[in-house]
């Protein structure tokens, strides 16, 4: 345990990001999984909604500093490949 007073805040600090970096994963999983699921249904207007969903996510991850842009890049290509798959 620190016993500075500036290094004991740090370590609040630190879990407090811990915990919200966290929830912003969990969500962007959740989305992914949604979406995914909805493509191996097959059903093409659920897909699409979900997409959005799932973009929308993987942005929020970038803009907090969650996720890479590149690996947000890639992931949103893959997504946008696999819905135009099942036309």
């Amino acid at each position: 345990m620190p016993n500075i007073k500036s290094a004991k805040k740090r370590v609040l600090v630190s879990e407090k990001k811990a915990l919200q970096n966290k929830m912003v994963k969990s969500a962007l999983k959740t989305a992914i999984k949604k979406y995914e699921a909805a493509l191996t249904s097959g059903n093409k207007e659920e897909a699409s909604k979900l997409y959005l969903e799932a973009v929308k996510k993987i942005d929020q991850a970038v803009a907090k500093g969650v996720l890479h842009k590149n690996t947000a890049a890639r992931k949103k290509s893959r997504f946008t490949i696999m819905l135009n798959a099942i036309a």
